[in-house]
């Protein structure tokens, strides 16, 4: 997935996908430990899908109380 595939996503939908990568790159780590895995780039790919989820959640949560904070 790209940047802007997943900025279009809700924070929501963001979490879930993450989730969901967490769950298989653990499955795939667990199972490269045991035998050979049919696609290793596959725990790159993963990783870094990760890396980018975690970029655009940082980004909108950068943004999003910037806007309310005020001098008191």
């Amino acid at each position: 997935m790209t940047a802007r595939e997943l900025r279009e996503l809700s924070e929501g939908e963001l979490t879930e996908k993450a989730r969901a990568f967490r769950e298989e790159l653990f499955k795939l780590r667990l199972r490269g430990s045991v035998s050979q895995i049919e696609n290793p780039m596959r725990i790159r790919v993963l990783r870094r899908d990760l890396s980018r989820i975690a970029t655009v959640l940082r980004e909108r949560a950068r943004t999003t109380p910037a806007a309310g904070k005020g001098g008191a």
